[in-house]
């Protein structure tokens, strides 16, 4: 049995009855976050334009289009619901790819769901964690044997073409090349290129979940795909591993609308805030030291939404004077703030070679921060908020994110969908999630 044999294993026989405990409940925290991340994306220039092209260049009358309810085909819901789920930047990631899992997973199976009528909750579940599982591993072999670093629609389609695939009953041979579709049609996404460069491109999300959609229906058709990437596995645990060693149990969250790569320092900076009632006139000047990857960051003002995630200054400057990161300092007019602009000019980053040697196991940062009056306060050793192991987030803290991020647009039917995911092993149809998560006027399904 070689690695793709054993990863189809694993889809094949995954069943939520026998999976552990954590792993469910865990599975039911990344649907809350992934899909308060998706609908909160909405709000993005990105996900509007991808809407539109979604209606005008993916016809149909398969799936949904969430919030707008409009109807286009799978592949075409999968595509503008993905680049939806991270415009914001506040999706899931796993620390050893350096990326993000769930904003691809997510809107893959929401539209397999309307493709394969009735699925239960615990059927949406359990797919959901296998796209995870085989999601992470694609992740970790792609980012041993390729550079530049892909980004995550590069190997998270791979995971969503293995959760679609289960979800929609694929054979092992029609799983089989499903993967292997969805491996050779991946987006190849440099992403340093997006972090030098800050755009709408980001995290190849949207065609990895494009593509992930794509190759189960390809594959049902007969396509036929390459011999899948497990098989060249580098390092044989990471698929011997698979359904004993769940990586979902890993996951980082983010409670900041910004790139990961920030928000140790956005930490720091926020902890010597509330130590010291900071005020933004007061500082003179804010060093962060902290790995090569979040250093290379822009430093300059933002010129759009997609710019001011990928920026290290623009976050911390926003942080400290709002008290938050979230949706509203994302986008405009916010991003365009002359305070928060002055504050940002104030920010300076140097690389710490003990932090480059953690990274990505770890990501830290040192905040220092010089006051008019002459101190220098200084939060050393900063990790992001809500990280495996240290800080995951309880269940409130998720649901409280969640609540603050739809709870504006979906108003009193926010807390309905809390109590659905909380419960949804019991829901004897997932597409209750996407009736939820529609506007009133939009067509039925």
């Amino acid at each position: 049995m070689n690695g793709s044999d054993r990863v189809i294993q694993f889809v094949q026989q995954a069943n939520w009855q026998t999976l552990p405990s954590e792993v469910q409940h865990q599975s039911r925290r990344c649907l809350l976050d992934a899909l308060g991340a998706l609908i909160a994306g909405l709000q993005a220039p990105i996900a509007q334009i991808m809407a539109g092209l979604a209606v005008t260049g993916f016809g149909g009358d398969d799936a949904t289009l969430l919030i707008d309810g409009r109807r286009v085909s799978a592949i075409g819901a999968a595509m503008a619901n993905g680049f939806a789920a991270n415009a914001l930047d506040l999706d899931d990631g796993h620390r050893l790819v350096k990326g993000h899992p769930g904003a691809c997973l997510l809107p893959v199976l929401l539209a397999a769901t309307e493709v394969q009528p009735a699925v239960s909750g615990r059927e949406f579940l359990t797919a959901l964690i296998v796209g995870y599982e085989v999601a992470i591993r694609a992740g970790l072999i792609r980012l041993a044997l390729y550079a530049p670093m892909h980004s995550s629609g590069s190997w998270a389609g791979i995971g969503a073409a293995a959760a679609a695939g289960k979800l929609l009953g694929l054979d092992d041979h029609r799983l089989r090349h499903a993967l292997g579709i969805a491996e050779h049609h991946a987006p190849v996404t440099p992403v340093m290129k997006a972090v030098d460069s800050p755009c709408m491109a980001k995290d190849g999300v949207g065609w990895g979940a494009m593509t992930g959609m794509a190759a189960v229906l390809m594959a049902q058709q007969g396509f036929t795909g390459i011999e899948p990437l497990f098989s060249e596995t580098p390092e044989p645990d990471w698929i011997e591993s698979v359904g004993k060693q769940f990586q979902l149990l890993r996951l980082y969250f983010k409670p900041y609308a910004c790139c990961r790569w920030t928000q140790p320092a956005i930490a720091g900076a926020l902890t010597l805030k509330r130590q010291y009632g900071l005020d933004a006139n007061d500082i003179l000047s804010i060093r962060v030291r902290t790995f090569g990857e979040a250093a290379r960051l822009s430093r300059e003002h933002p010129l759009d939404t997609d710019s001011a995630q990928y920026n290290l200054a623009y976050p911390i400057a926003a942080a400290l004077i709002d008290g938050e990161l979230g949706p509203r300092q994302a986008l405009p007019p916010r991003i365009f703030d002359p305070a928060i602009l002055r504050l940002a000019d104030r920010v300076e980053a140097e690389v710490v070679d003990d932090y480059v040697r953690a990274f990505p196991a770890k990501t830290l940062a040192d905040v220092e921060v010089r006051l008019r009056d002459g101190r220098v306060l200084e939060a050393r050793g900063q990790q992001a908020v809500w990280d495996w192991p240290d800080s995951s987030p309880s269940d409130a803290d998720l649901e409280r994110k969640f609540q603050a991020l739809v709870g504006p647009i979906l108003g009193e039917r926010t807390s309905e969908l809390v109590e659905l995911i909380w419960r949804f092993d019991e829901a004897t149809d997932a597409a209750r999630l996407i009736q939820l998560s529609r506007q009133l006027s939009g067509p039925s399904r």
